[in-house]
């Protein structure tokens, strides 16, 4: 009976590690598919970057080819948006997007008059660089941001990249 039990959970526990990938794979397309109806713009056409600074960091959208202006200028629209929202403190647009509150999000809205955010256009897109001067604000800035690298699967490095603290 024992030997049987152990078989059992053992069976048990390969059946949800083998779940685990498409239960990963449908957590990373409904995030896809909300996130092209909040921003307006698909992350098929579209590329995002997450960069982590010494004070901060930043979100790099931009259209994959030259000739697509249409996302171009949507992406430009949106991260305008999101920068006005999170110098705000509301972060419901990636909470809505992801389907979870991401790390450090709370502690930026806590924050947000220790928390720049600035937008500028790109040559295919946009950024908004996000700097801070209060440790706790980077730290929740890292978190976030790490979490973007991790859930839009960029492949962008969760290392601190050398960048002045102007931009």
């Amino acid at each position: 009976m024992r030997l049987f039990l152990i078989t059992m959970v053992f069976a048990a526990a390969l059946m949800v590690q083998a779940q685990t990938p498409d239960q990963h794979d449908d957590h990373h397309a409904g995030m896809t598919r909300r996130g092209d109806q909040a921003m307006g713009f698909s992350h098929e056409k579209t590329t995002h970057h997450f960069r982590l600074y010494k004070d901060g960091g930043a979100i790099e959208v931009s259209a994959n080819q030259a000739t697509d202006t249409d996302s171009r200028d949507m992406i430009r629209m949106h991260l305008a948006h999101i920068a006005k929202m999170f110098a705000a403190g509301d972060f419901k647009a990636p909470m809505f997007i992801h389907g979870t509150n991401p790390p450090g999000t709370a502690t930026m809205a806590q924050l947000r008059d220790k928390i720049t955010y600035h937008y500028e256009d790109t040559p295919s897109g946009g950024r908004v660089r996000i700097a801070s001067a209060d440790p706790r604000a980077v730290d929740a800035i890292h978190k976030f941001l790490r979490f973007q690298i991790d859930e839009h699967k960029t492949g962008d490095s969760t290392d601190l990249q050398v960048k002045s603290a102007n931009r």
